[in-house]
């Protein structure tokens, strides 16, 4: 759903200052909704979220759309919808440019499935402007990626593999009918957090597909899963304990682990290591690397690192425009305290919720006139899901004097609780409160999996 959308013209009259938030993710939309409250709803701003897409789903869940477990349009959320109920606008086109001396955002046409336009080009003017983009896939300019791999950037990315996937595993029981041996063979390339959770969950809802009428197909058997990491481990970017708990329970999981393994091409073949095996591949995925949009390298002139990240200061600005900030992923903001030159905050949800809030403090000592707080972030420990029963992870934090592993159903049962955090930040407790409760008792009305 779109609106016809003009630009804002400033009058003779007083204006409230222009927010406009560019990326409708995990920190830009409760930071939207959250500056809507307490700045747009009094008069004291007039805040704008833009967005390519109509609706939002937070990333973190697309491994369980791409498995299948969850279907992306249950969970979305309209950004229309949430723009009235928080009193703020929603734009939706892609940023085409940027005109800085003008303060003026360039927006993309918006067409529908037909290639019909909706929305001509248009202007979007701004007295502060916040970039909040996330971060896509970096296939490193490794041959045949883009052709033959799928990326989990997108709900319509998740969608395609879950198609595939049910392909691929119908196909091969209809040939196992047959009395023909058949197989799926999945490689996933990266062994991240967004990796191991694919695994993990392929494996958990393909057993459940084999429940609604695949016969002749044993996932355990009949459905192979490899996990390639470069690096020694997997979860390199996590504690070496998370790693280990992790890797243990996807053995349990009859999951091939392949650490030390770099993927140097991909083809129709299958997936060609720099060791000189091949392994051939139904479906692959690949999750080995982030980077920003390459957007952000063009845009007027704003200085970024060699990841395309909106290189920032402690106050979240941009080194060469105060007036412009970023935040989450695109944004390679400073690690005040971490004891290491040079050391980033990281890319995860947790860092672009912190940074929504403090944005919130921020904008209202913005327009008081007063100095603007620092980013000091908070690791408060990392969790990985493990499909529906399971998750590993740390906690860290001052309670507990350093970090503890956690596993298990305790694990899982928090993984979810962060879900649910992100919705109250945008719909309130009360209304997430009774949505879980809706959604417990409908549980047994619908499929365990998505089965189209």
């Amino acid at each position: 759903m779109v609106t016809d959308d003009k630009a804002i013209v400033p009058t003779a009259a007083a204006t409230p200052h222009r927010i406009v938030i560019v990326g409708g993710g995990a920190g830009g939309l409760p930071l939207a909704a959250a500056l809507g409250d307490k700045l747009g709803r009094h008069g004291k701003a007039a805040v704008t979220l833009v967005d390519r897409a109509e609706t939002h789903v937070w990333k973190p869940l697309l491994h369980e759309v791409a498995a299948g477990r969850m279907d992306a349009t249950a969970h979305d959320v309209d950004y229309l919808a949430v723009a009235y109920w928080h009193d703020f606008r929603f734009r939706q086109g892609a940023v085409e440019g940027l005109n800085r001396a003008r303060r003026e955002l360039k927006l993309s046409s918006v067409d529908d499935d037909d290639g019909r336009q909706i929305l001509p080009e248009r202007i979007v003017p701004y007295d502060t402007l916040i970039f909040c983009v996330g971060s896509t896939t970096n296939d490193f300019g490794i041959p045949g990626v883009a052709a033959c791999a799928i990326s989990l950037d997108t709900p319509l990315d998740a969608e395609r593999f879950h198609r595939r996937l049910l392909a691929a595993a119908v196909r091969a029981d209809g040939e196992a009918a047959e009395g023909r041996t058949s197989h799926v063979d999945i490689v996933i390339i990266g062994a991240g957090a967004t990796g191991v959770e694919l695994a993990a969950e392929i494996r958990q809802t393909t057993r459940t597909h084999a429940v609604y009428g695949l016969d002749k197909l044993d996932p355990a058997r009949d459905i192979h899963l490899t996990l390639l990491e470069a690096a020694p481990r997997i979860l390199p970017q996590l504690g070496e304990r998370i790693a280990k708990a992790a890797t243990e329970l996807l053995g349990r999981l009859g999951i091939a682990v392949r650490t030390n393994e770099r993927v140097v091409a991909v083809d129709e073949e299958g997936v060609h290591t720099a060791d000189g095996a091949t392994l051939r591949a139904d479906l692959i995925v690949w999750a080995a690397g982030i980077q920003a949009p390459p957007l952000l390298a063009k845009l007027d002139g704003l200085e970024v690192n060699r990841a395309n990240q909106l290189v920032v200061t402690a106050s979240l600005q941009t080194t060469r425009d105060p007036d412009i900030f970023a935040l989450g992923d695109c944004a390679a903001a400073p690690w005040l305290g971490r004891g290491k030159e040079g050391a980033l905050v990281p890319p995860r949800a947790q860092a672009a919720r912190q940074q929504a809030a403090l944005l919130v403090r921020t904008m209202r000592a913005r327009l008081g006139g007063k100095p603007l707080p620092e980013f000091h972030f908070r690791d408060f420990g990392s969790l990985v899901s493990l499909g529906e029963l399971s998750a590993v992870g740390n906690l860290m934090g001052r309670l507990i004097g350093g970090s503890m592993l956690i596993q298990g159903l305790i694990a899982r049962a928090m993984y979810a609780s962060l879900y649910k955090l992100h919705q109250a930040s945008i719909h309130g407790y009360f209304r997430v409160a009774l949505d879980t409760v809706g959604r417990f008792l409908r549980r047994r009305m619908e499929p365990r999996v998505k089965l189209h």
